[in-house]
């Protein structure tokens, strides 16, 4: 169901072209990524992620903008993508530790840092590595870029945090299975 939700929050830039701006789509594949972690944990989350990059580096149209193929790994976002395996085993462990609702909304917010590093930081060496760079390009400019997508995912994070605890007081996460099946 993450695979699926993920690859529709890709390309959210289909139905709402407004949402790329720059040349980079605004998608709420980070969201999703997110909620797998907190809803599925450390072990299923991450590994439902995985399979969403694997199925695009296959070729099938699961990235933003209906993209998809192994040289997606040039691609100037495919960090954001990498971490999203990262960023569901982050709050998954967290969601493991504590399944209080500050602690669901500080894993998401947690998680949504790792991947900006992660990600910035995969585009700025794609940039200085093996892509063309815009005139004046810089570090400081690639996280100047970062901040518009910044406020929709402090937002998306929080919701999602929000999301997922409600899930969970409805029995609605591996966790509670796995714990019913214990006893």
């Amino acid at each position: 169901m993450f695979v699926a939700l993920t690859a529709i929050g890709a390309n959210i830039t289909s139905i709402f072209p407004f949402l790329v701006i720059g040349g980079v789509p605004i998608t709420l594949q980070g969201f999703f990524a997110v909620m797998s972690g907190l809803v599925l944990g450390s072990r299923v989350g991450p590994f439902s992620m995985f399979v969403y990059m694997m199925l695009g580096l296959v070729g099938a149209p699961v990235f933003a903008q209906f993209k998809g193929g192994v040289g997606m790994i040039l691609s100037p976002t495919f960090g954001f993508i990498l971490g999203f395996i990262l960023i569901a085993y982050v709050t998954g462990k967290i969601r493991e530790a504590n399944s209080s609702l500050p602690s669901y909304i500080i894993a998401a917010l947690t998680a949504m840092t790792i991947n900006y590093v992660f990600g910035t930081n995969w585009m700025y060496a794609a940039y200085q590595l093996w892509f063309e760079a815009p005139a004046e390009f810089s570090y400081k400019l690639v996280w100047l870029w970062m901040m518009v997508p910044l406020p929709k995912d402090i937002l998306l994070d929080t919701a999602a945090g929000i999301l997922a605890y409600r899930l969970s007081k409805q029995g609605i996460t591996i966790r509670h299975r796995i714990d019913e099946e214990s006893a």
